[in-house]
């Protein structure tokens, strides 16, 4: 037996890459072990076979260099698979953290699946006074960048696109705790939370729907000017970046 639990409430297809990851793991860590946590989209429903990152988080009782090179092998063939390299962290690291990086520890405790050991997300505690700053910062950090990108990349259609995904993907667990800034639970599945965060905020939810629809290979953004589609979803950001900054 692994040792691995919970693989029955995953995507079949992602549990055959996971079980041996997971199992290899626990093998070169042993007694330093203590959890394996799956995060992000293969932890609930918007896992997209062959699309989807799969991502761990590897809880160590200690972290050193060595501990990274055990790894290297594992990690680089994973890659390969979909796999993305595992977040290595120490219990001590996480629990002196959650004030520099609110928004990503709130999103693995309230969206992550334990595979092995200790689940300590679930206990983990956020201070809600610390969502607001990060909130405002990521959005008009990411207005800023996406501004400048269009400028390197703005004559290549495909770079467009592929700048709007990016772009909306980084964006969306902002977008989660900007629902819980207006004290409403934010809805797990994406297209939820696009309509929630419009419905808060005033914005046209089609544009956000349009680009997700666009990663999963369902619907084009193609049917109309690439240009003024960006358009539409940069006065949405630059909107939402102000509402923040009144809340």
């Amino acid at each position: 037996m692994s040792g691995i639990i919970n693989l029955e409430k995953i995507n079949p297809q992602a549990a055959k890459l996971i079980e041996p990851y997971a199992s290899e793991l626990v093998k070169i860590y042993q007694d330093n072990i203590v959890s394996i946590i799956l995060t992000g989209a293969a932890a609930g429903e918007d896992y997209i076979p062959g699309i989807s990152n799969i991502t761990f988080l590897v809880i160590l009782n200690n972290l050193e260099f060595k501990d990274l090179q055990k790894i290297l092998k594992l990690s680089s063939k994973g890659i390969t698979k979909k796999i993305a390299a595992p977040l290595l962290l120490t219990s001590t690291h996480i629990q002196t953290s959650t004030d520099v990086f609110p928004i990503e520890f709130l999103e693995m405790k309230e969206n992550h699946l334990l595979l092995y050991g200790q689940d300590m997300l679930d206990s983990l505690e956020i201070n809600p006074e610390h969502i607001r700053l990060f909130c405002e910062e990521q959005i008009k950090g990411k207005l800023i960048r996406i501004r400048q990108a269009y400028l390197e990349i703005g004559l290549k259609r495909k770079g467009i696109e592929a700048l709007l995904k990016e772009s909306l993907s980084t964006l969306t667990p902002v977008f989660r705790n900007l629902i819980r800034l207006k004290g409403k639970t934010p809805a797990l599945k994406k297209e939820e939370v696009y309509a929630q965060l419009s419905a808060e905020f005033a914005l046209d939810k089609d544009v956000f729907l349009a680009i997700l629809k666009d990663t999963a290979n369902d619907e084009k953004i193609g049917a109309q000017e690439v240009e003024v589609f960006f358009e539409r979803y940069i006065a949405q950001i630059q909107k939402l970046a102000i509402a923040t900054d009144q809340l």
